[in-house]
Order: structure tokens, then C-alpha cells, then sequence
């Protein structure tokens, strides 16, 4: 009975705390093990207004295929995905950055999840459906089907054998 007692005050002292979001990300671009992220959190009710990000791109003259090019432009490996690479939420996206650190190069994505319209513009960009989408040194690859056929042919190998050392040598 004193067991029963105890255990369930501290399930409700435990039920009354909120559980933390691991999933929530600042807006804007970060590092973490050597991989960049970009993401946005645009209208996230937790934050007061006054510390919200703000979009950049309203008001400016840089639009979403801007940011897609800069970004397939600037990275020699950019995925387009659902989810952070830390944290794909879901089974291809995940099967493609498993297969992309496989070959520990550096890595950038974007979290499509978080604005509807650059998944729309990474269509758009690429031409192709599906998401993850796989750019390396500014030319389309594909999704995870593909890059895990060019892993095991071999081809992904040689794509990438350059990246990780004109990464380390700048």
C-alpha cells in the first residue's frame, strides 16, 4: 500500500512537467559534427513574438530557387529531406544520410518539413517528385533508392573521393 502511495506521487509529480522538444531547432544555419543544418521556425507558439525569427526572404529580392541554388552551389553535398540528419523523420531520409556518412563527408541539409513552400521549390529546382533529394558538387543525384544503387555499384565512392579532402585542406 505505502509502495502504491509513493509511486503514484511521483507519477504525478513527473505527469506536471512538460517533456522537452529534442526536435526543436532556431531558425537559421548551424554545425554539429561537422555537418551543416539549415532550419526555420517561423511560427513557433512557444516564443514571444518579439523573438521569433523572421523570415529574410519576405521584402527581399532573393527568392526560394535563390536559396536552392546557393545552397546545391555552395555544399558540395546538399540533401533535402525530412527531418535534420541527427534526426530524419523518415525512413528514406534516414537511409540516405546513413549512406552519406558512411563516407564521412561533410554534410548539409534542409528540413522540408518546416516550409512548404522550399519543398515546393526543391521540386520545382529538381524537376523530380520525391523527397529525400541528393545534390552533390551541383549536380541532381536523386533520392535514397539511388544513392544507395550507386553505393553498392561502387559509383558513390568515386563521386565523393574528393569531397572530404578539398574539405579538409580549406
Amino acid at each position: 500500500m505505502a509502495a502504491r502511495s509513493l509511486s503514484n506521487a511521483l507519477l504525478k509529480g513527473v505527469g506536471g512537467i512538460q517533456a522537452a522538444r529534442s526536435s526543436r531547432i532556431v531558425s537559421g544555419s548551424f554545425y554539429q559534427n561537422g555537418n551543416k543544418y539549415f532550419s526555420t521556425v517561423p511560427h513557433d507558439p512557444d516564443t514571444h513574438e518579439d523573438f521569433r525569427p523572421t523570415n529574410k526572404l519576405q521584402g527581399s529580392a532573393v527568392s526560394l530557387k535563390d536559396v536552392v541554388e546557393q545552397d546545391v552551389k555552395e555544399n558540395p553535398v546538399m540533401i533535402y529531406m525530412k527531418g535534420v540528419p541527427e534526426f530524419p523523420q523518415c525512413g528514406f531520409s534516414s537511409l540516405a544520410v546513413r549512406v552519406l556518412k558512411h563516407y564521412n563527408v561533410p554534410l548539409s541539409a534542409r528540413n522540408i518539413l518546416e516550409d512548404p513552400e522550399l519543398k515546393s521549390a526543391v521540386k520545382v529546382y529538381s524537376n523530380w517528385p520525391t523527397f529525400p533529394q541528393i545534390f552533390i558538387k551541383g549536380e541532381f543525384i536523386g533520392g535514397s533508392d539511388i544513392i544507395m544503387n550507386m553505393h553498392q555499384s561502387g559509383e558513390l565512392k568515386e563521386k565523393l573521393k574528393d569531397i572530404g579532402a578539398s574539405q579538409k585542406s580549406e
